[in-house]
């Protein structure tokens, strides 16, 4: 019950909060994004092998 609870508190911020974050957060300029961007991929990449050795190793 408590889980469910939990989840449902998480729904509800996740409902209120995204709405009001794009109509007022700042808009990211074309710049901003592709610097952003390109550490998307060899993150992504880190994360997969530190799992791959959490899953040998752990």
């Amino acid at each position: 019950m408590t889980l469910l609870k939990i989840l449902g508190l998480l729904l509800l911020a996740l409902v209120i909060l995204v709405p009001l974050i794009e109509r007022f957060g700042p808009r990211p300029d074309a710049q901003a994004t592709a610097r952003m961007s390109r550490w998307v991929l060899p993150l992504l990449m880190l994360l997969a092998v530190l799992q791959l050795l959490i899953y040998w190793f752990g």
